[in-house]
């Protein structure tokens, strides 16, 4: 068994994406050795510009979907686009990377005997009917819908890294995610946080689907990340699914108004009809991540906000 408290090699697949780059700094803080794989569908060499000199990160261009032959002692499975926007793009894409992509790690995983995190999804409860949502809820998913290819895939990928628990023994950590947000969010990808942000900072119309009542729970990048380095390092017997989000639950309305008033901007409110499938409340039950991790968010909405905004400023400033 290895000692989970010496430096290690840690492979991050989708590591220049918003979410990975933040690991990829964390771990590196952390005195590890970091190999970041990313075929840059969705992630930007500009997440992780800052770190191309560091002595001990290295960046690996890679596609999940094929096989990956690399010595790691961890591996943290972050890659597949997360928001409607990409992962609508090319369906059939999205759930390789998920299916395959989970295939192909947790192959190596065994080959390596390596510890390996899945970053899964709130999106497996589906428009949930149990609310808030607990690891033991099933979900309520709609397979053949178009926002499927993320729902089902993110399932599926659950499902193998438990088989392969199963069947191999192999050590795995489960992460189900909730709306994170922060500094290095595509700017362009339909994510709420991301689109609210910059249409108020250009002072266009702020774009609300339905009637703004739905619900979202809004984690903090910082948060998330320690709750992911939390998870990977709990004791050996605990799997997961473990679900990692901030239970403070806001209506979209009120997310918009919020960043009307934190930028400043002259924008209003806009109503479109709702997307298909578009769940009309999430929020995490993380009494596991509590009892388990001692993990709890510690930045609120506001906080966060105030430096999402800053980075999203910063960013169109500079053409970005």
């Amino acid at each position: 068994m290895k000692n989970y408290e010496t430096t290690k090699r840690i492979l991050v697949t989708g590591g220049a994406g918003f979410l990975g780059s933040h690991l990829c700094d964390r771990l590196l803080r952390d005195g590890h050795e970091v190999v970041c794989a990313d075929n840059l569908f969705t992630g930007t060499k500009r997440n992780i510009a800052h770190l191309r000199e560091h002595p001990r990160f290295e960046f690996v261009r890679h596609d999940v979907t094929f096989p990956l032959y690399i010595e790691v002692d961890e591996i943290f499975n972050l890659a597949c686009p997360a928001s409607p926007v990409h992962y609508q793009h090319d369906p059939v894409q999205t759930t390789k990377t998920s299916v395959h992509g989970a295939i192909n790690m947790l192959g190596l995983a065994k080959r390596l005997n390596a510890r390996i995190f899945q970053a899964s999804t709130s999106e497996v409860y589906g428009d949930p009917s149990v609310h808030p949502q607990t690891e033991a809820y099933w979900g309520n998913v709609n397979p053949i819908g178009i926002r499927s290819c993320y729902d089902e895939g993110k399932r599926c990928a659950e499902t193998l890294f438990f088989d392969y628990h199963r069947q191999h023994q192999l050590d795995i950590k489960v992460a189900r995610i909730f709306n994170t947000y922060g500094p290095r969010m595509h700017p362009n990808d339909g994510r709420v946080v991301s689109n609210f942000i910059v249409q108020a900072l250009k002072g266009e119309s702020i774009t609300i689907y339905g009637d703004g009542r739905q619900t979202r729970s809004f984690c903090y990048v910082d948060d998330l990340i320690e709750g992911f380095v939390r998870l990977m390092n709990s004791e050996p017997g605990f799997t997961g699914p473990v679900n990692l989000g901030n239970p403070g639950e806001f209506t979209i309305r009120q997310l918009a108004e919020i960043v009307i008033e934190l930028t400043g901007s002259k924008s209003t409110l806009v109503e479109k009809p709702l997307p298909s499938d578009d769940p009309m409340q999430r929020r995490p039950d993380i009494s596991l991540a509590q009892s388990k991790l001692g993990w709890t968010p510690q930045i609120a909405l506001r906080q966060g906000l105030e430096k999402t905004i800053a980075y999203f400023d910063d960013l169109l400033r500079a053409g970005g």
